[in-house]
């Protein structure tokens, strides 16, 4: 299994054909006066083709503007993915946005998503950030896996990132 920080060139439109994005919810985290509560909220999330694609341009492009996109390979096949956007933001502290990790739904449970997590994190050190700032799925499962990886609720609220997804639960990490 190797780790690898990719070019540009290196994300193809079908980046992500054998990917599985699948994931089915049943109980997620909402936010409520500052607290998070558990709530029943039944969905799945899974990506077709077309969406696979949109995705792997934004990566590519991305990349081009001097974001980081993280890859786990094996054999040639991804196993998992992360998204480092090249933006910094922030009042008092340098933030960059993890846009992006996720592990293809037959690797899971294979510790894929940790190492990827702590070369994210190493990444965006490198990058010049001091925190990672995540809008996370508030699937409970999600949840316990920013948790076990030393996320917090986020001091700064990013308005923009917020904004695109007002269920997600707005997280940092310090690096």
């Amino acid at each position: 299994m190797n780790i690898l920080i990719l070019d540009p060139q290196e994300i193809p439109g079908n980046f992500l054909s054998g990917f599985k994005r699948y994931q089915e919810t049943k109980v997620v985290y909402v936010v409520d006066n500052n607290q998070l509560l558990k709530k029943e909220d039944a969905f799945v999330d899974d990506w077709n083709e077309q969406q696979k694609r949109n995705i792997a341009s934004h990566l590519r492009k991305t990349a081009e503007k001097g974001g980081a996109v993280i890859c786990v390979k094996e054999d040639g096949k991804v196993l998992g993915f992360s998204v480092i956007e090249p933006d910094q933001f922030g009042t008092e502290s340098t933030y960059l946005e993890l846009s992006f990790i996720h592990v293809s739904a037959d690797y899971r449970g294979q510790k894929i998503g940790e190492k990827l997590f702590r070369k994210t994190m190493e990444k965006a050190r490198e990058m010049g950030a001091n925190k990672l700032y995540i809008g996370a799925h508030p699937a409970v499962e999600t949840q316990h896996f920013y948790k076990k990886m030393g996320c917090l609720p986020a001091q700064e609220i990013h308005q923009p990132i917020y904004d695109r997804e007002p269920r997600d639960v707005q997280l940092e990490v310090t690096l």
